[in-house]
């Protein structure tokens, strides 16, 4: 099933209790924290005591997205402040296997994350240990960019290497998710929908995160009926 994940970086934080309550109304089925050090990326947002504030005011997953240089040294902090799934750059992680157990050592769901440059195949070894993996359809660092369309093959290369392989974890995609894109980011075969400005930019993020949400389980909708065909 498909499933839209409110990005709260893109969320009036003055107002941020009522905003994601706004946008689980609107069907949120979890919600994405980005995490930026200024290392990794060229963007400073937020740790472990938000994540600690926002699970005292919502029961929904809080998927914590890592965008840090050496995740490892964090890890136990997003456990202790209440994270669910945590996912890691492939790109960040000198051993990536050790991170990835390091996550499910502490009672969280593993993720890892391909930034647009970096291949799917790459991930082959470790795909058995993960609860999602995170294709990045804009270059990590802000809100609001503009969708990187080769991401759309991305996707379609890891839903196949899923299927090969005989494995469940869930395609996750984060960055330009919007009316314009949402189709065919569905259509490539991807299951959870990381949408910020689409959900929180105009203000009503109920209303948007409906709307969202509708378009894209449309889309699954129809993918399903050619398949069945």
């Amino acid at each position: 099933m498909v499933e839209l994940l409110p990005s709260i970086l893109s969320a009036d934080f003055a107002h941020l209790a009522d905003q994601v309550a706004a946008a689980e109304r609107g069907g949120g089925t979890a919600i994405h924290v980005d995490v930026m050090d200024g290392h990794f990326v060229p963007n400073i947002t937020l740790g472990p005591p938000v994540v600690k504030s926002l699970r005292k005011f919502t029961t929904l997953p809080l998927d914590c997205h890592l965008m840090i240089e050496i995740p490892n040294d964090y890890i136990p902090a997003f456990a202790e402040a209440g994270a669910n799934w945590v996912s890691v750059h492939y790109e960040a992680c000198t051993h990536l296997h050790r991170s990835l157990e390091l996550i499910a050592r502490h009672g969280m769901k593993p993720g890892v994350v391909l930034n647009p440059a970096t291949r799917v195949d790459l991930l082959e070894d470790v795909l058995y240990m993960v609860h999602h993996v995170l294709i990045m359809s804009v270059n990590p660092g802000f809100g609001g960019q503009e969708f990187i369309p080769h991401s759309l093959e991305k996707i379609r290369q890891l839903a196949e290497l899923r299927r090969k392989l005989g494995l469940k974890f869930k395609i996750e995609v984060d960055g330009g998710v919007a009316h314009d894109t949402v189709v065919k980011v569905v259509q490539a075969g991807a299951e959870l929908l990381v949408a910020g400005n689409a959900v929180f930019g105009a203000g009503e993020p109920e209303r948007d995160a409906r709307a969202l949400l509708k378009a894209a389980r449309k889309a699954a909708q129809g993918k399903a009926g050619r398949i069945a065909k």
